[in-house]
C-alpha cells in the first residue's frame, strides 16, 4: 500500500486519465482495465517512471469529443499503481491507490505524447484535529454498531478502521468512495479543502443516503398510547 504520508514531490507532468462516473479519492483503490492504444502507452510510461497517474471526471458531453480533448473537471486525484498486470492481448490491469487531491494547472500540448499530461498542483487544505471531529466520528460509529452494515463484510471492515488509528477523514474519502453514488457530489467532495466541512459533509450524505442505518435517539422512538 502507499504511504499515507507520500506526496509526489513533482506533479509537473503527471499523466490524465480521464473517466466517466469515477472520482478517485485519496487512500481508495480503484481497479482498472486499459485497453485503448494511448492509454496502453500511458502504462508502459508510468511504469517505467513513477508509477503515478491522475483520475480525472470527464464533464458532460464528453462523448462528442472524447478522442481528442473532451472537458474535464479541474480537480483530480493522482494516484500510485500498486500492482499491474499485462494480458496476452496486450491490455493491462492494474489498481491504483490515490493519495493527492490536486488541480490542474496546465495541459501540455499535443503531440509530446500519446495521452493527456498535465502540470497539476496539490489542493490547500485546512486541517481538523481528530478532537474537532470526534463527534463525527462516534456518529458513524452507531451508524455502523446499530445499523444492519455489521451483516456485511465491507461493514465489519468500516467498523474496524473506525477503532484504528486511520484519520477521520481519511476514512471519511473511503466512505464517499464506497457508498456514495451521486457523482457530483463525489466531485464536490474531492474538490473541498475544508476538512471539517468535507467530513461532516461525507458523514450527511451518508445518513441521507442509508437512513434505515442511523442510530435511532431517545426522542425519535415513537410515544406509548394511552389509550
Amino acid at each position: 500500500m502507499v504511504d499515507p504520508t507520500f506526496r509526489p514531490r513533482d506533479l509537473s507532468a503527471i499523466p490524465l486519465f480521464p473517466l466517466p462516473n469515477v472520482v478517485l479519492f485519496p487512500r481508495a483503490v480503484l481497479p482498472l482495465h486499459i485497453f485503448e492504444e494511448r492509454y496502453k502507452q500511458m502504462t508502459v510510461d508510468v511504469l517505467a517512471g513513477k508509477r503515478q497517474v491522475a483520475i480525472a471526471l470527464l464533464r458532460p458531453g464528453w462523448e462528442k469529443n472524447y478522442y481528442q480533448r473532451p472537458e474535464i473537471d479541474p480537480i483530480v486525484c493522482v494516484g500510485t499503481i500498486l500492482t499491474h498486470e499485462k494480458l496476452p492481448d496486450g491490455t493491462y490491469n492494474f489498481l491504483l491507490q490515490g493519495h493527492t487531491r490536486a488541480r490542474v494547472i496546465r495541459e501540455f500540448g499535443e503531440g509530446q505524447w500519446a495521452y493527456r499530461v498535465a502540470e497539476l498542483q496539490p489542493v490547500k487544505e485546512t486541517k481538523a484535529s481528530e478532537a474537532e471531529l470526534s463527534e463525527h466520528r462516534q456518529r458513524l460509529i452507531s451508524v455502523f454498531d446499530e445499523g444492519t452494515l455489521l451483516a456485511t463484510g465491507i461493514g465489519r471492515q468500516f467498523r474496524q478502521l473506525l477503532s484504528s488509528p486511520l484519520s477521520t477523514s481519511d476514512i471519511a474519502d473511503l466512505i464517499a468512495f464506497n457508498f456514495l453514488e451521486d457523482v457530483a457530489l463525489k466531485q464536490a467532495l474531492l474538490a473541498e479543502g475544508d476538512v471539517g466541512a468535507r467530513v461532516a459533509r461525507t458523514l450527511a450524505a451518508f445518513e441521507e443516503m442509508h437512513p434505515a442505518l442511523q442510530p435511532v435517539s431517545s426522542s425519535s422512538l415513537p410515544k406509548p398510547s394511552l389509550n
